[in-house]
């Protein structure tokens, strides 16, 4: 993936610990495109070297507000000139003190002053510090002077106490720093997703289940947040972390996603419908594990709940999205699908060209018709689709 391909980003590193954490988010960066220019203090230079960051970025390390290496002698200005955001991971407690008041004696400092470009800023520091009252004003008056504040997270910290103020590790800044680049055509509104497979127990060992990764649906919620929705994501069982800013609830059957999606569903504006529901249950389950026997075994199923469609049968019923992953007639079973069960659109897939895997190619049904996504990445193939999705909803937003 190229996230920030283009994109020219300003890190700067203040006298924490959490250093460290900023020299792998600057390789994340550069993996991900981005240009990366390095501001170091004299307080962050203690805990990692200019070599580090020097090697990592390909580039110069900036430190001294008196740089000669500047033509004009204006580092502390044109270091920000361009560049997509300035963002200090770590920013001390001492740091955030500085910028809520506005001080400037250094080329950090001063270029957090003089920039032209957003500013984010990753506190890290000891729980009573962060909590102190100074803190928790300075970060106040930050937040309302339009700085963007990631974190801090609860943990355990280096001088062995647990608590809030351990900064966030190096891919949720990354996650957060590129969503705060894009554009909010959801801002305001509230997604509802399911996602994975469901596990239906044949006895307390032993289950009917299907081989969704249930990665297009974590996508897809990661998506709908950078796009400024509340997200809400009803999981199987899978083993994926939680995207940030997703509330997230764990299930395993069919039985128990439906319970979940209808307690969660007042007021959402979106509903999507990404998991591979089992269509059948058994009919009962063993109460002890099912001993070797015969040379044949019978079943007898029963069918799921169809979750999507009581969904969107509701007169109250959000926008509706289901996924058709298909073997074969793609466009006439997903557009069947839409039609039958009065969906806003259809996600259709060959299951051979996703489940289960890193890459996805979709096409989008809806009343206008069939809409392809290149193949790509499922965090890209996710992000079309959700700029999909907002162009419906401004649409039928537009005809009432």
């Amino acid at each position: 993936m190229n996230e920030f391909q283009g994109k020219r980003i300003v890190l700067g590193v203040t006298g924490g610990v959490a250093a460290y954490k900023a020299a792998e988010l600057a390789r994340l960066l550069i993996k991900a495109g981005a240009e990366v220019d390095v501001v170091l203090t004299t307080a962050g230079a203690q805990f990692v070297g200019v070599a580090t960051f020097q090697a990592l970025t390909g580039r110069r390390v900036w430190q001294a507000l008196w740089d000669e290496r500047m033509d004009n002698g204006m580092a502390h200005i044109d270091l920000t000139r361009g560049a997509a955001a300035l963002l200090v991971a770590p920013a001390t407690a001492d740091f955030l003190a500085k910028l809520a008041h506005g001080l400037a004696d250094d080329l950090l400092s001063t270029l957090c002053l003089a920039r032209n470009c957003p500013l984010l800023v990753a506190p890290a520091m000891n729980r009573q510090m962060w909590e102190n009252p100074a803190t928790q004003r300075n970060v106040a008056q930050l937040r309302a002077d339009g700085v963007s504040i990631l974190g801090p997270a609860h943990g355990e910290q280096a001088c062995g106490e647990t608590g809030a103020g351990r900064m966030l590790e190096a891919s949720e800044l990354f996650d957060d720093l590129y969503a705060s680049m894009q554009a909010k055509p959801l801002a305001g509104k509230r997604v509802l997703l399911t996602a994975g497979p469901t596990f239906e127990a044949l006895d307390p060992v032993r289950g009917l289940t299907n081989s969704s990764s249930g990665k297009m649906g974590f996508s897809l919620a990661r998506a709908c947040v950078e796009a400024g929705a509340e997200v809400t994501l009803i999981a199987g069982p899978v083993a994926l972390p939680t995207p940030r800013g997703v509330r997230r609830v764990d299930v395993q059957s069919a039985l128990q996603m439906r319970e979940a999606v209808m307690q969660a569903l007042p007021g959402q504006s979106v509903f999507i419908g990404v998991a591979a529901v089992a269509d059948y249950r058994p009919r009962q389950a063993a109460a002890h594990k099912i001993k070797k026997g015969p040379d044949s075994l019978a079943l007898e199923l029963e069918a799921n709940p169809d979750i999507l469609a009581e969904v969107a049968a509701r007169p109250d019923a959000p926008f509706c999205v289901g996924f058709a992953a298909e073997s074969r007639d793609l466009a006439a079973y997903a557009e069947g699908k839409r039609v039958a069960k009065k969906l806003g659109l259809v996600v259709g897939n060959l299951v051979q060209d996703g489940l289960g895997g890193d890459t996805n190619a979709v096409t989008l049904f809806d009343a206008a018709g069939a809409h392809v996504l290149p193949p790509a990445d499922k965090s890209e193939v996710a992000r079309g689709i959700v700029a999909h999705i907002a162009s419906l909803m401004e649409k039928r937003h537009g005809q009432h």
